[in-house]
């Protein structure tokens, strides 16, 4: 089990005069290494019509000092009738073979009174770390394997070439008033082309049935480390869950030994959420959101020695 301590709130999507596309929220937040102990964190924000664009602050994770704010969205969502119209939520950031690095994300739609759903898009990361779509259409759309609605991705490099984990739903209401969003997985040896695997983490209905934004920790055994959003019935609040696998293929839920949870006031009591974990300078640590989705900002934890 790993143990994390909390190190607070680094940033909150607050204050006036700010883009209208950014006006809220800070979710699903990404790290991308620049020099030293400074990231660039990617993260969704929303509009007043909760359609969300990717937007960008530089943060000192060590002191834990905002360095620079961007005001502009790094990129947009797309526009009416494309795959991502409603809204882009960041999964993850990888480098395909050729060396070209790519953000993969969900994107929205959603049609009048009909239920929202997802595909996963893939925005192509510029040397001055712009975001360009690639393609325009859907990188991994509905098919056989996930004939709903698709969300969060998050790759690995293996021996063996590439693994994609990433959200698929079976059913909207499994009768408990909650839908049933497993985590699924794909295999790639080039990182462009993609063949899709079924079920990688077991679910529980009632316990676990609705997950979201896995993050995935390769050790130097090659056992796996996992976790996640999830949720049981009923639509209750996300929590962050774990998952792990001693030979990275067999997943087992381990929910009892999370290591992390609601604190008991504050922007994070209600709910924790989209956790984004990742080594640093022999350190490891957690991004994660907090209340509302991501509308009271994201924080920073760090595994204990």
């Amino acid at each position: 089990m790993i143990k994390w301590r909390k190190h607070g709130r680094l940033y909150a999507a607050d204050g006036d005069g700010r883009h209208p596309k950014l006006a809220s929220h800070a979710a699903n937040p990404v790290a991308v290494h620049l020099e030293g102990d400074v990231y660039r964190i990617f993260y969704s924000g929303r509009d007043n019509r909760n359609r969300s664009s990717v937007g960008a602050v530089d943060i000192d994770i060590v002191a834990r000092r905002l360095i620079r704010e961007y005001p502009e969205p790094v990129i947009e969502h797309g526009p009416p009738g494309s795959f991502y119209a409603d809204g882009i939520s960041i999964g993850c950031v990888y480098r395909a073979i050729d060396g070209a690095r790519y953000m993969l994300f969900m994107g929205w739609q959603v049609a009048g009174k009909a239920h929202w759903r997802g595909d996963i898009g893939r925005l192509r990361m510029t040397e001055d770390l712009d975001l360009v779509p690639d393609p325009e259409t859907p990188f991994l759309g509905s098919d056989p394997h996930d004939p709903v609605s698709l969300s969060y991705p998050w790759v690995e490099r293996t021996n063996t070439g590439y693994t994609m984990w990433y959200g698929s739903t079976w059913t909207w209401d499994a009768g408990n008033g909650e839908m049933i969003h497993v985590i699924n997985h794909a295999t790639s040896q080039d990182g462009h082309i993609w063949e899709r695997q079924g079920l990688a983490v077991p679910c529980e209905i009632g316990r676990a049935q609705a997950f979201s934004r896995p993050t995935v920790l390769v050790h130097a055994n090659d056992s796996h480390d996992m976790w996640f959003s999830y949720r049981g019935g009923g639509k209750g609040r996300y929590r962050i869950g774990r998952a792990h696998a001693e030979n990275g293929a067999d997943w087992i839920l381990d929910l009892e030994n999370v290591g992390i949870t609601t604190s008991e006031e504050g922007w994070d009591s209600e709910m924790i959420e989209y956790p984004f974990v990742f080594r640093h300078d022999g350190r490891l640590f957690m991004l994660y959101n907090g209340n509302g989705h991501g509308q009271s900002g994201f924080g920073l934890a760090e595994a204990e020695a």
